[in-house]
């Protein structure tokens, strides 16, 4: 039986949720005085989901205000919960209702998103296929979640040769005429009409996919949560209602989503666009005087390494965001964007795990580049060292544990995470420093061991990279009779420049310990990374 919450902890859950409250009210989420429409929104979330329930609200409140621009332009808040209207009566006229698990292999524009207010709807089950699988990974995820039914794009037919006969195709984008072999989503919404459909017995939720840096990725389900939870994210980012997003992050991750989703929420405009274009991106931002941009740091490299002709071509100065998330930020790059956009940037830690840990605002940027920051309301971070005692010193590294009401209650297939005292492990190792503020040092599975001493390879390559002649490196641990391990660096180098192996290790030797130095560095192209911008370690030998 579950112990009885204490005093002490009954108060601190009364004063997060004041707090949440505040922040949200602050950012216009909350809509104070009308007591009516605040009781309303709450219905709605709670019948059919954050995410149905944000966009049947808007809709309500202002009919002509656009949700969402992509290739195909602007589309209103209420087309959008029309269409997913008669996307839902039609998949429920096949068969698919609650429960049922559909899956979308998409690329970001309107049709995804039409699919996943139509899957709240139903009460199914979402998961967001990565569009960078091959057949092995998409069979594998299908089969583990049993998909019925997979939305896809045109582009990606090929791949579906991997999931079984029996699970049901919708085309989702096709920029051909003429017959297809299964039903576009399109013809499904004219077959039949957008009358408001019955409410599920409970919303069916998401599942993001893991990264899968080291095998098949897992499931980690997102069932209904609090509305009280996105103050999480509004606590240290000052989102605002009624702006403009654009999200460059995608969908199927774990960035993009929570953002759209909070971007909707608060009845702000959302760019997307397909594919993601570093010159394209800066385009939109000034086209539609976007307030927030949503990237992955590899996102944020590629357009501050655009040509400073490109970049000064395009007024960004409606931007008061860039949100950050889904690998580690390094000080040079956060530095280069802040010269270039101001002091705009915030970087959450997290995971799809744990969902939200902490967040660096500018301020705390400029006070202590390469830091995630601190915890917003309703998150706690603790760090344990590996007998699982709490670290309380400052510049003492340890195993990041973290609380959010936005954590996972285990994957798809019966596994978790280790948890401490009702923590969740982020798989991540860090430190606090004097200020409190969290710096993550690496992830725990990546530390090397070379002549017993521990070497973080983020820190070699923070290093690494704050070079005008490197655009990128890696660093990894290989196999050594000697030393147990060494070091090996794989550089990538900027256009035009020339480096060789001795002057890399000669200047790590002059700014690290000396068994912090590359015994081995190899040039490379490019590094291997996931659809996400995570470098794929297992790839580099």
């Amino acid at each position: 039986m579950r112990n009885a919450p204490s005093v002490s902890e009954l108060a601190t859950k009364v004063t997060e949720t004041v707090r949440s409250i505040g922040v949200m009210w602050q950012a216009g989420l909350v809509p104070f005085p009308r007591l009516d429409e605040g009781l309303r929104s709450l219905y709605m979330v709670r019948r059919f989901g954050p995410f149905a329930g944000a966009t049947h609200i808007a809709a309500r409140r202002d009919p002509s205000a656009v949700g969402l621009v992509d290739e195909l332009g602007p589309i209103t808040f209420k087309q959008l919960d029309q269409r997913s209207n008669a996307l839902a009566r039609a998949w429920a006229q096949r068969g698919l209702g609650p429960g049922t698990v559909i899956a979308a292999l998409c690329r970001d524009h309107r049709w995804l998103v039409i699919a996943m207010l139509a899957a709240g709807k139903l009460g199914a089950r979402l998961v967001l296929m990565n569009t960078g699988f091959a057949k092995p990974q998409l069979a594998d995820v299908a089969a583990r979640e049993q998909v019925r039914a997979l939305v896809h794009d045109e582009e990606f037919t090929e791949l579906l040769a991997a999931v079984g006969e029996d699970v049901g195709r919708y085309l989702a984008w096709t920029e051909q005429g003429g017959e297809h072999p299964v039903p576009t989503l399109d013809e499904l919404i004219v077959s039949t009409d957008d009358r408001p459909v019955p409410a599920p017995a409970k919303p069916g939720g998401f599942v993001l996919l893991t990264s899968g840096t080291t095998g098949t990725p897992k499931g980690a389900p997102r069932p209904q949560t609090s509305p009280l939870h996105s103050a999480q994210f509004l606590d240290r980012i000052p989102l605002r209602a009624g702006e403009c997003t654009y999200l460059g992050a995608p969908l199927f991750h774990g960035t993009g989503l929570s953002q759209f989703i909070l971007s909707f929420a608060l009845g702000s405009t959302v760019v997307m666009r397909r594919k993601f274009d570093p010159e394209e991106t800066l385009r939109g931002v000034a086209e539609h005087r976007c307030t927030a941009l949503v990237l992955v740091p590899t996102m944020l490299q590629r357009i501050v390494d655009l040509d400073p002709e490109v970049l000064a071509r395009y007024d960004t100065s409606a931007l008061r965001i860039i949100f950050l998330a889904g690998s580690a930020l390094s000080p040079d790059l956060g530095n280069r964007a802040t010269r270039v956009f101001g002091e705009v940037v915030h970087n959450l830690y997290g995971s799809t795990e744990v969902a939200v840990a902490t967040v660096a605002t500018p301020e705390d940027w400029r006070k202590a580049p390469g830091t995630v920051g601190r915890s917003p309301v309703g998150c706690k971070v603790v760090l344990y060292d590996e007998a699982g005692n709490r670290i309380t010193e400052p510049e003492v590294v340890g195993r990041v544990f973290v609380g959010s009401g936005l954590s996972f209650g285990g994957y798809t297939d019966g596994r978790n995470k280790e948890i401490i005292d009702g923590l969740l492990a982020s798989g991540d190792v860090g430190h606090f420093d004097s200020d409190g503020l969290l710096f993550i040092d690496g992830r725990d599975d990546e530390m090397i061991v070379s002549g017993g001493e521990n070497v973080f390879p983020i820190e070699v390559e923070n290093l690494l990279v704050e070079r005008e002649d490197v655009l990128e490196a890696a660093v990894i641990g290989v196999a050594d009779e000697e030393f147990g391990q060494r070091l090996k660096a794989f550089v990538v180098l900027a256009d035009g420049a020339v480096l060789d192996a001795d002057t890399v290790r000669d200047y790590v030797k002059a700014n690290l310990a000396r068994y912090k130095v590359p015994r081995e560095v190899e040039f490379l192209e490019e590094l291997p990374r996931n659809a996400t911008g995570k470098v794929l370690r297992n790839k580099l030998t």
